[in-house]
């Protein structure tokens, strides 16, 4: 098994436990790979969540810095037993992101990173209710235009970064308690799934991954990110999935994948693709059957849950 995306409370103030821990019960568990990928050092002290609000641009550079250097050491450690990629997960709130995570590539060697937006028009849009609220006023005032600007804003990180691995694709969708919000976004404004389409087509020229997230059950939803429209759309354009917990903590590690699996297996999705070190440490990709995954002990810890 796999996990393409993971922070801690080491480096990340909203998240849980220490580093050392997470990995030694990621290799209890049974994980053949898991990434290591907190946050990019934002570089502007406006775009710090509350908790952070003691916290300066300096602070967060050595803060990052300690995780890469931590990182690496505990993947020389656990090296034979637990295939640990040492990368980073974007916040892309602003076109002036691009640059700083350039930099950031030119500084560390990466084995892979995460390509999220958790941000329209610079207002986080899965923090709370009122604020996804306040982003929708800046972006035009309607769902529809929330929608349609944070897909924009995902299309400029996908061409400029092509991120290995895709994070939360429709993660806009989490704070919409419409009636209609599960409904397919195609039904509900054909300009937003012509949007949705374009950055599919897009992860899937490049060779990208979609992470299927199971963070979006323990946040409520029945099936992880992304919902089964998009997930459709990937499958019919050709697309790869990953497994990602998105763990903020001990108790988040691996959680929900048997659920995940379940989901798998209903969308007719056949292979599951991951990343991993070759013998001399660069990042390859592989495929998984999903037949062959039904039988994987792995799944033996879920069987009383």
């Amino acid at each position: 098994m796999h996990s393409h995306h993971s922070h801690s409370g080491d480096y990340v103030l909203h998240a849980k436990d220490h580093l050392d821990d997470i990995v030694e019960k990621a290799v209890k568990m049974g994980f053949h790979s898991y990434c290591l990928t907190e946050h990019i050092p934002r570089n502007n002290l406006s775009d710090l969540y509350p908790e952070e609000s003691q916290l300066t641009v300096a602070d967060l550079d050595s803060n990052f810095d300690r995780f890469y250097s931590h990182a690496r050491r505990l993947q020389e450690q656990y090296k034979g037993t637990i295939s640990l990629l040492v990368g980073f997960e974007t916040d892309y709130i602003r076109p002036s992101y691009l640059s700083l995570i350039q930099l950031l590539q030119k500084k560390y060697k990466f084995d892979m990173f995460v390509g999220s937006v958790h941000h329209v028009k610079t207002v986080p849009i899965d923090f709370d209710r009122a604020l996804w609220e306040q982003a929708m006023q800046a972006s035009g005032g309607t769902p529809e235009a929330l929608y349609s600007a944070y897909f924009e804003e995902q299309y400029e990180m996908l061409i400029n970064l092509h991120p290995p691995v895709v994070g939360h694709f429709d993660l806009i969708r989490l704070f919409d308690t419409s009636d209609s919000s599960k409904s397919p976004i195609a039904s509900r404004w054909p300009r937003v799934w012509d949007k949705v389409t374009r950055n599919v087509e897009i992860v899937v020229e490049y060779g990208g991954l979609f992470e299927l997230n199971s963070a979006a059950i323990r946040k409520g939803w029945t099936e992880p990110y992304p919902r089964s429209d998009i997930v459709k759309l990937i499958l019919e354009k050709g697309g790869k999935f990953c497994f990602s917990d998105d763990s903020h903590g001990l108790a988040q590690i691996g959680l929900n994948f048997h659920k995940v699996f379940e989901y798998i297996i209903s969308m007719g999705i056949t292979e599951i693709y991951y990343l991993d070190l070759d013998s001399s440490g660069n990042t390859i990709v592989k495929a998984d059957e999903v037949e062959r995954l039904k039988s994987d002990s792995f799944w033996n810890q879920y069987n009383n849950l």
